[in-house]
């Protein structure tokens, strides 16, 4: 997987939940009462936490307070087992911003925090660790979130001797002077940061393509880069045209953290060498499924996945999976409480009554998978002649059809295993099992048997096959 390395302004999100149902009669505001409350990595924590979500190698390097908000940030660190390169300041405060959220809605925010830019000895400690472990790292993250980590020599510093060692450098800017980022790979601005940067007020592709071609002059960038909400991500490509990746729809419950999102999700991207196109395109994803979640959120690649397969742009492949793969897939539907339909079977020739019978199956929950019998199985099932396609074949086109979920070979004489892993809420086999045990049953949390339709069989199919050769024979 992508070795990353963060640096920037770590912080923690916490949040306090309640409901709010009346007014204080000390003043007009309203009163909350807190149900939980929970802490999440912010700032570069959060481009941390997304990052660790798509399975990435994480190292961080940024400067802390010696306090309590501190000590538990690194905890929280430890605990996604993260490297961190950590340079505790004295008169320091660990940024750490509370929210109140009622009913769904921030109701307000307090922050504790330094601002003021680190000292030099700060800065001197994190660049020499950054010297001593940068080419451990396939590419580097700045996350500038203005709270003082990355001063603008230090920036530039990083920046320099990043390219020097030939790794890429992508930031997420603050403020409004991106030469501070000059050398940098590409900046992930929004609309309204490039326009404070740029001076320039975005309104159609001409005053767009004069902001992309500032900021590439600016901070002498690779790809400029501008983010536009739901119009998607814009790019100078090398021929000064605008390319523009459009956004996909979604409900937006938040956008707290999305711009780590695209940061974290680019830089998985490129650090596997991925052009920019495809990097873009699955950024916008990422972004897409963090928008549709409250407070500081991650992305996992199932959740792309899945987000990508509700806008029909997932590959078939993409629904054909390993047994590890799952049993990671299931425990994340079971989160979301998704009721799991499971069934099996050899699938050969596929005809209108396998059809019917997934689609009544799915018809049971909300997600159907189906474990399919390897070549082996089938063979010592049906005899040597069969299958007629080979599992791959077989596999592909039950991912294809509208009511399969996710496809799973297995190799055992019975699917018996795999049901363990998923633990289905329903299990589902055709009527002829009336009266008879059912292999995974006792597993299951209810047995459904559906009759198949008449007249429509793998065998008779084959039959016909054969007869109509055999008549192609005799009249040879």
């Amino acid at each position: 997987m992508p070795k990353v390395l963060v640096i920037g302004d770590l912080m923690i999100d916490h949040y306090l939940w309640g409901s709010a149902n009346r007014i204080s009669p000390e003043a007009p505001v309203q009163v909350v009462d807190i149900d939980n409350e929970s802490t999440v990595l912010g700032g570069a924590g959060n481009v941390v936490n997304n990052l660790r979500a798509l399975g990435c190698n994480v190292g961080v390097i940024s400067a802390i307070g010696k306090d309590e908000a501190g000590s538990e940030l690194k905890e929280m660190l430890n605990s996604i087992e993260t490297k961190s390169y950590l340079i505790e300041q004295k008169n320091r405060k660990t940024s750490k911003k509370s929210r109140i959220i009622a009913s769904h809605s921030q109701v307000v925010r307090y922050d504790k925090e330094s601002k003021e830019d680190i000292t030099e000895e700060s800065c001197h400690a994190i660049f020499e660790e950054f010297k001593f472990i940068v080419e451990d790292y396939d590419i580097v993250l700045l996350s500038d979130y203005g709270k003082g980590v990355l001063t603008s020599k230090l920036t530039l510093n990083l920046i320099e001797y990043a390219n020097s060692k030939n790794k890429r450098v992508l930031v997420d800017p603050k403020g409004d002077d991106y030469s501070k980022y000059f050398g940098a790979y590409l900046l992930t601005p929004n609309k309204k940061e490039a326009q404070e940067a740029t001076k320039i007020d975005i309104k159609n592709n001409d005053s767009l393509l004069d902001a992309l071609q500032s900021l590439k002059q600016t901070a002498n960038l690779t790809i400029p880069l501008i983010t536009l909400s739901e119009d998607g991500i814009a790019i100078l490509d090398e021929n000064n045209k605008i390319i523009n990746k459009p956004t996909v729809a979604r409900e937006v419950y938040d956008v707290t953290g999305a711009g780590d999102t695209v940061l974290a999700s680019l830089g998985y991207c490129l650090a596997q060498n991925l052009d920019i196109g495809k990097s873009l395109e699955f950024a916008n994803l990422a972004a897409g499924v963090v928008v549709g979640k409250l407070g500081s959120a991650t992305a996992s690649l199932e959740e792309i996945e899945e987000y990508k397969s509700s806008l029909h742009k997932s590959s078939i492949d993409s629904h054909i999976k390993t047994f590890n793969e799952i049993e990671n897939t299931v425990a994340r539907l079971k989160k979301q409480g998704k009721k799991i339909v499971f069934t099996n079977g050899c699938f050969d020739i596929l005809h209108r009554g396998h059809v019917q019978y997934l689609d009544t199956a799915k018809s049971f929950g909300d997600v159907l998978i189906l474990g399919l019998n390897s070549d082996a199985s089938v063979s010592a099932l049906k005899g040597p002649t069969r299958p007629i396609n080979n599992e791959d074949d077989r596999a592909y086109i039950l991912a294809a059809l509208e009511s399969v979920d996710y496809v799973v070979k297995f190799t055992d004489d019975t699917p018996y295993d795999l049901i363990k892993i998923i633990q289905p809420d329903t299990l589902v086999k055709g009527g002829d099992y009336e009266g008879k045990d059912v292999v995974g049953q006792d597993i299951a949390g209810q047995l459904k048997l559906v009759d198949f339709v008449d007249g429509k069989s793998t065998t008779k199919t084959i039959e016909k096959i054969q007869k109509a050769e055999e008549n192609e024979n005799s009249n040879c």
